[in-house]
């Protein structure tokens, strides 16, 4: 209980309902993110991204509780934007072109602005965002679930769970590593993902 509680205090105080509030929002989002991937957490505090969001610190905590909550809601605007590119894949007839689509998504969405998702992969674990973590790994799942349905219906579900461990790890692990050839990490992720595939159709 106390987890979920602690989860609910970082939801925003209000929801921007007019145009020029949820321009305000937007704002101290955007300004949280750059100070993230410019300075880092030593930059980090409500009055700086007040001030680089253009906002007094009043607007700021119309809107937001703490830095943390400003924090979760970067996280979920990032979230949505991942999820939105992956949702057309739950319809794709093509399991394998799903796959590789969705391997090129994740590449995409994690080196688009790579300072600010390693630093966001590092304060996931830090905040108690277990059932907006949650919801996100079950749409996840479901869009492998039906790329492996249309691939091949013999693979079992415990292929989900392999093929979102493989992808995630082998992405992240470029990321901290800073690397900068992109298709290549695309197509070493694919093979391990066809790879272990195509050995459990072998052996089925």
């Amino acid at each position: 209980m106390k987890n979920r509680a602690t989860e609910t205090e970082l939801a925003p105080r209000k929801t921007p309902r007019q145009r020029r509030s949820a321009e305000t929002v937007g704002a101290i989002v955007e300004a949280a993110a750059r100070i993230l991937e410019t300075e880092g957490l030593g930059g980090y505090s409500t009055n700086t991204i007040a001030e680089r969001g253009g906002v007094s610190i009043g607007s700021l905590y119309q809107y937001f509780g703490s830095k943390d909550a400003i924090t979760g809601a970067l996280i979920a605007r990032e979230t949505r934007s991942l999820m939105e590119d992956m949702a057309p894949l739950k319809g794709v007839p093509d399991g394998r072109a799903g796959l590789e689509r969705m391997i090129d998504i994740a590449v995409f969405h994690q080196f688009r602005r790579p300072a600010l998702a390693r630093l966001l992969d590092m304060l996931e674990e830090r905040l108690p965002l277990a059932d907006q973590l949650g919801r996100t790994a079950e749409e996840l799942r479901a869009v492998i679930q039906h790329c492996l349905n249309a691939y091949d219906r013999d693979i079992d579900r415990r292929a989900v769970e392999d093929i979102l461990a493989v992808v995630r790890a082998m992405v992240d692990s470029a990321a901290r590593l800073a690397e900068t050839d992109l298709p290549g990490l695309r197509h070493r992720v694919g093979r391990a993902v066809f790879g272990y595939l195509d050995s459990r159709l072998s052996c089925s």
